[in-house]
């Protein structure tokens, strides 16, 4: 009787379990069944097809946008081109605010001013004329290419730092214009004073692809170029512009790494240039010194007159030359 009794509770211990395994397999299965009916619904099906589509307009309608972007820059680009430098666009690059008339007017009273001085020191009227031709149009001229050209250069070193802090501000989660307004406040001139008047036009309604164009006009750079280019197609087809700004500043400081080397590299000729190009005038200078009637001839002879008219253009020409030999622009 012990015995059949432990068998007993043995076989109903072994149902029970055998029972319970049965239930949770079963409900697996079930769920199993259930999610595979699911996937099998065509109602399902329809909605991940549909989804796909709309990813697909997405991608392919953002991919027609930026061709279309990229077209209409490429246009642009093509009609900067074809704008030519006016003294006007050249006096704003400086950083002047006077007007090409009284840039012409100053220039012409230099040229009469130096003309007077030689008539009354006894020159020739054909020396006097060639000196205050030089003087007045070659001399103011040549000092507004200097300064611009400085400005410009000024701007460069510093843009890469402008970009930096708009990555900062829209990282940390500040809009573009108040990233353009910490630049505008805080950032050395030049690059301060021409993002305020940026910021200044967008105050008054102007957008901010035309205001980068008036920006580009009165500074010249590619980089800033670069900077309107990403910001325009930002703007019409989305993106991150924090990243796309920072991979800009990274070229912008690899362009900057480059044109210092390519500077150190190019000294030794910069140098080379520069003595050779100052040793004839220099030699004739200590010649006069030592021996003034010696070199008297050349200012008092229509010979010595008309060599060192021919001199002066030939040292002209290969100063030129050279120059354009050691610049490198990119």
């Amino acid at each position: 009787m012990g015995d059949s009794s432990v068998f007993l509770v043995a076989a109903l211990a072994f149902i029970s379990v055998a029972g319970l395994g049965w239930v949770f397999a079963g409900s697996n299965n079930s769920r199993a069944n259930s999610i595979r009916l699911r996937s099998l619904n065509p109602r399902d099906q329809m909605k991940r097809g549909k989804r796909k589509i709309s990813a697909l307009d997405q991608a392919s309608t953002r991919r027609k946008q930026l061709q279309e972007t990229l077209k209409d820059l490429d246009q642009h680009q093509k009609e900067q081109r074809k704008r030519t430098i006016t003294l006007k666009s050249r006096i704003r690059q400086a950083g002047f605010s006077f007007s090409p008339m009284a840039f012409n007017v100053t220039t012409l009273v230099i040229s009469v001013v130096v003309m007077l001085i030689l008539f009354l020191a006894g020159q020739p009227p054909l020396i006097a004329l060639a000196f205050a031709f030089g003087a007045g149009f070659g001399l103011p001229r040549w000092f507004l290419g200097f300064v611009r050209k400085r400005r410009i250069k000024k701007f460069s070193l510093e843009f890469g730092n402008a970009i930096d802090i708009i990555v900062r501000g829209i990282k940390s989660g500040l809009p573009l214009n108040e990233c353009l307004k910490i630049i505008a406040r805080e950032a050395p001139a030049p690059v301060g004073p021409e993002f305020k008047k940026l910021i200044e036009g967008m105050s008054v309604g102007v957008e901010l692809g035309h205001g980068l164009d008036k920006m580009y006009e009165r500074m010249p750079l590619s980089e800033l170029n670069f900077f309107a280019i990403v910001l325009t197609i930002q703007q019409k087809t989305g993106g991150n512009l924090a990243e796309a700004l920072s991979n800009l500043s990274t070229v912008l400081r690899a362009r900057k790494m480059m044109r210092e080397k390519i500077g150190a590299l190019s000294s030794e000729a910069k140098a080379s240039s520069g003595i050779i190009g100052s040793l004839p005038p220099l030699v004739m200078g200590i010649v006069y010194l030592t021996t003034p009637a010696y070199m008297s001839l050349m200012f008092t002879e229509d010979l010595g007159r008309l060599m060192l008219a021919g001199a002066g253009i030939w040292m002209g020409l290969g100063i030129f030359v050279m120059s354009r030999m050691i610049a490198f622009d990119f």
